[in-house]
């Protein structure tokens, strides 16, 4: 297989990690926007050469699969597959309050017209990520603005479907890749992650992929994959 070496790329970005120095064959998959690392782990224990990139550091245990940085030159890379998880938070239906022109809040959270530009740069991202330079796509992000400005999801998963009493309704953009199939349906619907407590790490544990959700695309997908 042919080979393409990210160093070649640094130069499009500054914020490289020392753990960002590979060399990838044609069927390396990008598991972009993910620093939990729970479906690039799901990926390698099925036989998969993934790599997580974020601009965090990765919380997974293994920064020497974890590529921190800007996401954006790496989908330009010829990849196997990719599976992003681009940031919601201008992209959910959750916060459609603070669209409108209003006073800016004691929170400093953007509104009005800060907050519909920084929509449309979240939409064109999720884009680019569904357009990236693989042969296999999944986008995955909750429900929102993407159903409407891009397209309706392939399909709509909840993690009681995988083993977890909870619900989160989760939407798969898929390109070339099937549908997951429910593994594990269980009891219990209990919307644990919307009510989290404020903290500085809500929106990072609120975005963590359910384990059973990442075992599903490992074992259904791996064999497109490798």
């Amino acid at each position: 297989m042919s080979k393409y070496n990210i160093n070649r790329h640094l130069a499009l970005t500054s914020r490289w990690s020392p753990h960002s120095r590979y060399s990838l064959t044609a069927r390396s998959v990008l598991v972009a926007c993910e620093e939990s690392q729970a479906v690039t782990k799901a990926l390698r224990a099925v036989g998969v050469e993934a790599y997580s990139a974020d601009f965090l550091p990765c919380s997974g245990g293994h920064p020497e699969w974890h590529i921190q940085g800007d996401v954006r030159p790496l989908l330009r890379l010829r990849w196997g597959g990719v599976i992003a998880f681009p940031t919601c938070t201008y992209l959910t239906v959750s916060a459609n309050r603070w669209f409108a022109d209003q006073p800016q809040p004691k929170s400093g959270v953007l509104v009005g017209a800060a907050r519909r530009a920084a929509r449309e740069e979240a939409i064109e991202f999720a884009l680019e990520c569904y357009n990236a330079n693989a042969d296999f796509v999944a986008v995955e992000n909750p429900i929102g603005c993407l159903s409407s400005r891009f397209r309706k999801p392939d399909q709509v998963i909840q993690p009681w479907q995988y083993g977890h009493g909870e619900t989160k309704a989760t939407c798969l953009w898929l390109r070339d890749l099937p549908c997951l199939t429910a593994t594990d349906i269980v009891d219990g619907r209990d919307g644990n992650v919307h009510k989290m407590p404020p903290s500085k790490d809500r929106a990072k544990l609120r975005s963590k992929t359910f384990p059973g959700i990442a075992s599903a695309m490992a074992s259904q997908w791996h064999h497109l994959l490798t």
